[in-house]
Formats: C-alpha cells, sequence, structure tokens
C-alpha cells in the first residue's frame, strides 16, 4: 500500500476546483480556463484593457457569443481585434465554440463594485528629467571611477536619483 505524502493536507487547486467551475459555468463558461487565464490567451496588452464576462448560446444559431468588457476608449481597439482573439479562445477550446465576440463597454473602474477595474499602465511621461545641475553633481560624485564605460553609467544613473530626489523634495513642499 502506498503512502499518502500530503499528510491529509490537500492541494489549494483541488479546494477551489468545483468553486471555480460552478462560478464560471453560472457565466456560460464550458472550460474556466477563459477566465482565469485570460492574460495568456488575449495577450498582455489586450488584456490589461478587457475582462471576459459571459459565454451566451443562441438557439437558432451554431457557436456562442463571448461578450467582453472593456472601458469605453478601448472599444475600437478591441473591435479590430476580435477575429483573433475569436481564434485564440476557441484554440483553448479545441473547436469552434465561439462564433462571434460582443463588446461591452464602461467606465474605467467597472460598473459593478468590484468587477472588472481597469488600471492604466503609469505614464513614463510623468518621470522628472534630469537638469543640467542634476548632471553637474553626478559627474562631481563620479569623478574619481577610472573605467569610461562605468562612468559614464554612474553619471546617467545619478543624474536621474538627483532629478527624482529633487522632485520628490518639491511634491513634498507643495
Amino acid at each position: 500500500m502506498r503512502q499518502s505524502s500530503t499528510k491529509g493536507f490537500k492541494h489549494s487547486a483541488s479546494l477551489l476546483a468545483s468553486r471555480i467551475r460552478r462560478a464560471s459555468e453560472s457565466r456560460g463558461f464550458a472550460i474556466s480556463r477563459v477566465l482565469t487565464h485570460w492574460p495568456e490567451i488575449a495577450g498582455e496588452a489586450l488584456a490589461a484593457t478587457t475582462r471576459p464576462v459571459k459565454v451566451s448560446h443562441s438557439r437558432n444559431s451554431f457557436g456562442a457569443t463571448l461578450t467582453i468588457l472593456t472601458t469605453g476608449s478601448h472599444g475600437p481597439l478591441v473591435e479590430m481585434q476580435k477575429d483573433q482573439l475569436r481564434d485564440r479562445v476557441n484554440a483553448v477550446y479545441g473547436y469552434n465554440a465561439i462564433s462571434r465576440i460582443a463588446i461591452t463597454q464602461t467606465a474605467p473602474d467597472g460598473f459593478a463594485e468590484g468587477q472588472a477595474v481597469f488600471r492604466p499602465k503609469p505614464d513614463v511621461s510623468d518621470e522628472p528629467v534630469p537638469t543640467s545641475v542634476d548632471v553637474e553633481k553626478a559627474r562631481d560624485l563620479v569623478m574619481p571611477v577610472q573605467d569610461s564605460g562605468l562612468k559614464s553609467a554612474l553619471e546617467k544613473l545619478g543624474s536621474h536619483v538627483n532629478s527624482r530626489s529633487r522632485a520628490e523634495k518639491l511634491k513634498v513642499k507643495k
């Protein structure tokens, strides 16, 4: 007789599997992987602005309709990528389960509390730009370094650190 290696404990996935399956089936998802692995299926860029909501089946047509939630500003971009997305989702099912994709547009914080909150990536343009004073301070600090490659890298790093600390000091004063 084989001894159990879990010593009476169960894997957390086995405890949650039935609840996840029940929740996904209530929204029409026969395969819950579409919900749980959405970034892998849709791609990182599209998954950041979309959420699968439900799969509905029509009586008169073959295939189902996948409803996707997105923000109003991303709606046209998602619309252009519907065919590729449908192919990716059907690849998960293994056959043409989804015949069309419906897009629902909403506000950036979703239409129900706790559901589909979209957080945009931080804008890189908000980073403070090093001034000539920041560059001079960094140049003075790295003066003793002999290696020119290391010296230029440290100079660049120092100027960015100085500009960031200057920007933080300005925020504190306001």
